[in-house]
């Protein structure tokens, strides 16, 4: 046996190792660096993170916006809220200019005093239109969250409490008093007032 016989087989030998190795080094791989990886999830979550900041940037701005729109209605509102009753008042200045002019060019009051009155009713119509309304206070019993009460006066035909004169007229805004009525309360007969009922009580029964 010769020497190159011998020695065919370990050629053999290491040449299919050698090409399983180049095979093994020209296979492709899917798996991705760590590093790699890491970078692209960094990137995704700043990403996801500006975008956040950008919604609660615009929703803040549109709140603000909001409000200042807002503020600016109810500053309107307040400033032109009696715009409608003003409108309904300015009629009734009218008439009373007309009153004056008419008082002017004649000697007689006659005439001035039909005005004022006609003033007066329509202004108390516009008040009433607008939901303000005279409180009821002559003849009735004393209320204090209706009336103010300024003094008493015997009376021998109205019960103690009871309103006997009204001195200025109250007025209430639907539920709510404007400015209550002041009033004079009666504090019941007199003395003399009281013995005069009792005669004429005394008389009745006898005359039964």
């Amino acid at each position: 046996m010769s020497e190159s016989e011998i020695e065919k087989p370990d050629n053999q030998t290491v040449d299919a190792s050698t090409a399983g190795d180049g095979a093994s080094a020209s296979e492709p791989t899917d798996v991705e660096s760590p590093d790699v990886v890491a970078m692209t999830d960094s990137e995704t979550q700043a990403a996801e993170l500006e975008s956040a900041k950008e919604r609660v940037l615009r929703s803040q701005a549109e709140l603000e916006n909001f409000r200042k729109r807002t503020r600016r209605e109810l500053d309107d509102q307040r400033r032109f809220a009696n715009l409608p009753l003003l409108g309904d008042l300015l009629p009734v200045l009218d008439n009373l200019d007309r009153a004056v002019e008419a008082a002017e060019q004649t000697d007689s009051t006659t005439g001035l005093l039909a005005g004022v009155k006609m003033v007066s009713s329509q202004m108390l119509a516009v008040l009433v239109q607008h939901g303000c309304r005279p409180i009821e206070a002559d003849g009735v019993t004393f209320d204090p969250n209706l009336h103010e009460a300024i003094g008493k006066e015997p009376s021998a035909e109205a019960k103690e409490g009871t309103v006997t004169r009204v001195t200025r007229a109250g007025y209430q805004l639907h539920d709510r008093v404007v400015r209550p009525s002041q009033v004079l309360i009666s504090s019941g007969p007199t003395v003399n007032d009281q013995e005069s009922i009792a005669e004429v009580e005394t008389d009745e029964t006898s005359a039964e």
